[in-house]
């Protein structure tokens, strides 16, 4: 009980000082406590989606999960950067069932009928990990259908609109697992911004990168609450979590300044997917859905009141995803 209490203590004054918390102190601080590895082969015969899986917390996502057993299928925007993951994903893990599939996420118009091609080859699906992500150094737009008619801010079309309609697409096969997990890989930016439904698509003010990025991933974790409610039913869960500050490709390039400042405490990448694949894999996870996690454990989602979304804002959020997407409400719940 004892320690129990200090381990929960030292937990919190871990996250709230950020720096030690989300660095790679916080991760070797929290192996003292957290819990168990899941078993070897605990995902022997299931199979396991990742998107953004050539690179970064993908890739390492990737390895972790096919030490475990799992058949991963690859879903990255080029096939060739993607078999070249592969190979070194292969060589660490030698004999793992990897399968690389072209799919960009934000390619709205196209998702559905990858879906409906992954669920011909993989009818049992036991995990979805949306961890694709962008963050552009301007406002771009991107169109779905490649029209000028209906165009989507590009970080909102990866992060937001893309996960929605494979989640939506591939809940058949979702189901058919019955222990199913959805992780929607988000970010500790996203404490920073507020839901913010009155500019969905970034149109008013000046455009930040940054900031566009963890509107997103605050999007995210309020589209993964819903989703929860929306699967539960289905024997599918849904979280969110958050990996700290990893040492990525994508966190080098697009935020140098910040990689050079933290560089010496900066978590690996298989240090900052070690929660994916834990919620993937594990038992504990199974038993609750839209909880958002940091270092296996579930966290809050607010630290001021200002960021906390209310019901109507949710509805809004989901209403415009389903109107987006070409999913009208009346498809769900049924």
């Amino acid at each position: 009980m004892v320690r129990s209490v200090l381990t929960s203590a030292a937990d919190w004054m871990l996250d709230r000082a950020v720096v030690p918390g989300y660095s790679r102190i916080g991760y070797a601080v929290r192996r003292a406590w957290w819990p168990s590895d899941p078993p070897p082969g605990a995902l022997q015969g299931r199979a396991v989606a990742v998107t953004g899986a050539n690179s970064g917390l993908g890739k390492a996502a990737v390895l972790g999960l096919a030490r475990l057993g799992a058949e991963v299928h690859m879903l990255c925007r080029s096939t060739e950067r993607g078999e070249e993951a592969r190979e070194e994903v292969l060589h660490d893990a030698p004999g793992a069932e990897l399968r690389v599939h072209r799919c960009d996420v934000s390619d709205l118009a196209h998702l559905p009928a990858f879906a409906e091609q992954l669920t011909s080859e993989v009818p049992r699906l036991h995990g979805l990990v949306h961890n694709a992500g962008v963050l552009p150094p301007e406002r771009t737009e991107i169109s779905p259908e490649q029209t000028i008619d209906v165009r989507h801010e590009l970080t909102l079309a990866t992060h937001v609109l893309g996960p929605h309609i494979l989640i939506d697409a591939l809940r058949p096969a979702l189901a058919a697992d019955g222990d199913a997990r959805v992780v929607f890989v988000s970010s500790g930016g996203m404490y920073t911004q507020p839901l913010r439904v009155d500019d969905l698509e970034y149109l008013h003010g000046e455009y930040s990168g940054t900031a566009a990025y963890a509107r997103t991933k605050r999007m995210q974790v309020v589209l993964a609450q819903r989703w929860a409610q929306e699967l539960a039913s289905e024997s599918t869960v849904v979280h969110s979590m958050h990996p700290g500050w990893a040492a990525t490709p994508g966190v080098q390039t697009s935020l140098p300044g910040f990689h050079r400042l933290t560089g010496p405490i900066l978590r690996t990448a298989d240090q900052g997917a070690d929660t994916i694949v834990w919620l993937v894999a594990a038992d504990r996870p199974g038993s609750s859905s839209g909880l958002f996690w940091h270092d296996r454990r579930p966290r809050t989602t607010d630290y001021l009141p200002t960021t906390h979304a209310d019901g109507e804002q949710v509805d809004r959020l989901w209403s415009f995803c389903r109107s987006a997407t070409g999913r009208p409400d009346d498809s769900v719940n049924k």
